[in-house]
């Protein structure tokens, strides 16, 4: 957990906040609409894994040009606490947010949703669709079923890794290997990484144990009580009611993660007219590769719909 107010020399000023309502410290960012006018629109912003709210520090400020902008850490991430008695499934997980979003009570929502922020974060507009006006899925799945002329997930370089044997004691040292975990999920904009960006992406993960929710997010791919769970959140009514929402996918090309074909094959069975954008170059962490670009295709997004 990181200390409440580090400011990362001054690339994360946002102010923090802390929800206590799941049984631990949740650390979350509100920044409210920069107008004077009021109104706009709402955006809750999801990270997966190993990163934070940290991913989001440049399109923040392209946001709240256009609404408020909320960025939760996930359990066991960024400044949010890392309890050792849970056991981290996507589950929790949906359960945390959830309640964060009812106890700030919100409304026109705009997700924008990456990583495991796609699972967890579409739970809210499968549970809660009165509270959600549209999606923007970045580099994840939020449902749906690939055609089998789409591939499989199985081919997936970043799964293949995770199933051997490098994997468990390169997680448990991630103070010392986030950027190299990153850039073997996909992150191509290395230029920028300076001391301080390692010292951000580092931070969470002091010791082996404060790694354990970056440990348990790649377990919950294959485990049966994650499809279990989302089976029972992704009810035919619940899908029918997705559907009618607006949706964007943006896929950075360069995903070691998530196959593309497959991710969109997914994306089109929820929305066949939702439309796709494909960035050539960009990795699956495309909030750091083109934080300019998404935060623009965001906006228009919003404009359209």
């Amino acid at each position: 957990m990181i200390d409440a107010d580090e400011t990362f020399d001054g690339t994360w000023p946002f102010a923090p906040k802390f929800f206590h309502g799941n049984g631990f410290a949740m650390h979350y960012v509100d920044q409210p609409f920069d107008s004077a006018t009021g109104g706009g629109e709402t955006f809750l912003c999801l990270h997966g894994e190993p990163t934070w709210g940290y991913l989001y520090r440049n399109i923040i400020p392209r946001l709240d040009k256009y609404g408020r902008v909320i960025v939760p850490d996930q359990m066991g991430f960024g400044k949010s606490e890392t309890p050792q008695d849970r056991a981290y499934s996507i589950q929790e997980h949906c359960d945390n947010l959830e309640k964060l979003v009812l106890d700030l009570d919100l409304t026109n929502l705009t997700l924008v949703l990456q990583d495991w922020g796609g699972p967890i974060g579409s739970t809210i507009a499968y549970r809660h669709p009165d509270r959600v006006s549209r999606l923007c899925v970045m580099n994840a799945m939020v449902g749906g079923r690939a055609p089998e002329s789409a591939g499989s997930f199985q081919v997936s370089p970043w799964l293949n890794w995770v199933n051997g044997p490098a994997f468990e004691p390169t997680i448990q040292n991630l103070s010392a290997t986030a950027l190299s975990v990153m850039k073997r999920v996909g992150f191509e904009s290395t230029a920028q990484v300076d001391e301080t960006w390692i010292r951000a992406y580092a931070a969470p993960f002091p010791t082996p144990e404060s790694t354990i929710a970056a440990q348990r997010f790649p377990q919950c791919i294959a485990d049966r009580q994650t499809v279990d769970f989302l089976k029972t959140v992704r009810t035919a009514e619940a899908t029918a009611a997705i559907k009618k929402m607006p949706a964007m996918l943006i896929f950075g090309e360069a995903d070691r993660a998530l196959p593309q074909a497959f991710t969109i094959g997914c994306f089109k069975d929820l929305w066949p007219d939702g439309p796709v954008v494909t960035l050539p170059g960009v990795g699956h962490f495309l909030q750091e590769d083109a934080p300019e670009t998404v935060s623009a295709l965001i906006q228009q997004f919003v404009q359209m719909t």
